[in-house]
């Protein structure tokens, strides 16, 4: 089953809890703090697999999460970090985070990998804490949170010919002629279900590879046929190969059908009709090929190649021609800088490590990615680590903030499932 595009979240294991120890031997009375480091959590990474074709796999893999770290210990030992979680995806991948609309990455190159989500740190254990002021922390923290990220993970074939046109042109049964590529033809329309990809090789022994596409059929763009759905792989080739039906067999124009086509394509993706183009006169060897071809050529620019894939005739100088086209075409990125995710990071405001919003009922909400995470770390269980949390509060200027809100001695507070009294 070929399957191009998933949705699914990520959870990147978080940190293991720093360890609160203290150490108690015999002759030590003054031991001091032991405890370990937890260990990090593990990332989400996702790497190419020149063996997949499909993302299949992730399809009954819409939540995956990674392993938390192991916990520090007494005696100094820190924990173990997690292995990392790797995902593998055919060459082609793109991901996309679902959040911010941003391209997290394009795994186009062989053996290509990214982190997609980091897993968090571990928690220090209190000889982490240990100052020349306190030189027995009574606290110590828990791991920090992974990240999760929901993503759109699709798959763009990577092909140096894409082949379009109607359905039933004769694009499945060019390629199975120019390649070992094997699709399914049949006189039906839309036989042709999934892309189909074949190696074709020229007469001076130039190899590249050719992408036969679903038939594309009018408003294709906007979600007719099937068309919609892989028009994205043409987006990878750097030519385009139209082919048409020129004997008029089933009572269209030729010409009529290249128009609707670059339509369709310019209705997509603006880029894709300023790709090198050539057209391919299909079923020369019928009945009125030959003046309908005459013409075409008058109303067009692109250059035209009539053959018959049926009969095997003209393709190795359309093949020849091909190769030459994508020899001048110099490699260039799938998407713009302004669209990938470690780009434009710059671009956007700093978040505000808190936000505090006054309730209808008189009650206060505090939220934030810095100050959710500085919760979630806390170890509440002894009085000396609620004191650091109360003070890294007020260095964040809450306190301030509060009172700058209008809150009153006693007024209730909200972070996360945690509420607390406002004091002065």
């Amino acid at each position: 089953m070929f399957i191009d595009e998933v949705s699914m979240e990520v959870h990147a294991g978080n940190g293991g809890d720093g360890c609160l120890a203290f150490r108690r031997e015999k002759f030590l009375p003054m031991g001091g703090p032991f405890g370990g480091n937890g260990g990090r959590g593990s990332n989400i990474i996702f790497k190419v697999d020149t063996g997949l074709h499909t993302l299949l796999d992730l399809r009954y893999h819409r939540i995956i999460k990674g392993k938390k770290g192991e916990n520090g210990e007494g005696k100094n030992q820190n924990g173990k970090n997690s292995e990392d979680v790797i995902i593998r995806v055919p060459q082609g991948t793109v991901i996309t985070d679902l959040d911010s609309g941003l391209i997290v990455a394009d795994l186009k190159e062989k053996d290509a990998e990214v982190i997609v989500a980091y897993g968090g740190r571990g928690g220090r254990g209190n000889t982490a804490f240990k100052t020349q002021s306190n030189p027995a922390p009574n606290f110590s923290e828990k791991g920090e949170p992974g990240e999760v990220k929901y993503l759109k993970i699709e798959l763009k074939l990577l092909a140096d010919v894409g082949l379009v046109g109607l359905p039933s042109v004769g694009k499945s049964t060019l390629i199975s002629q120019v390649s070992k590529s094997k699709p399914k033809i049949a006189a039906y329309h839309f036989t042709t279900l999934v892309p189909n990809l074949g190696v074709c090789k020229t007469e001076d022994g130039r190899s590249f590879v050719m992408a036969d596409l679903p038939g594309l059929i009018e408003g294709a763009s906007q979600g007719e046929g099937l068309g919609d759905r892989f028009l994205k792989h043409i987006e990878r080739t750097k030519v385009i190969a139209h082919v048409i039906d020129m004997s008029g067999f089933e009572g269209r124009d030729p010409y009529e059908d290249y128009e609707m086509i670059q339509n369709e394509l310019a209705s997509f993706s603006e880029k894709l009709i300023h790709k090198p183009q050539i057209i391919l006169a299909n079923k020369m060897d019928l009945a009125g090929a030959e003046e309908n071809l005459k013409k075409f050529r008058k109303k067009v620019k692109v250059p035209v190649y009539p053959i018959s894939a049926m009969n095997q005739e003209g393709l190795n100088p359309v093949l020849t021609a091909l190769a030459d086209l994508i020899d001048q075409v110099e490699d260039a990125p799938l998407y713009e800088e302004e669209q990938m995710e470690g780009h434009v990071l710059y671009k956007f405001k700093k978040e505000e490590p808190y936000t505090i919003v006054r309730e209808d009922n008189g009650d206060y909400t505090i939220r934030g990615e810095e100050v959710e995470k500085l919760f979630r770390m806390t170890n509440f269980r002894t009085e000396e680590g609620m004191l650091r949390f109360t003070k890294r509060l007020r260095k964040m200027g809450i306190d301030d903030k509060l009172e700058e809100m209008g809150a009153k001695e006693g007024s209730l507070v909200h972070l996360l499932d945690f509420t607390f009294e406002y004091r002065k």
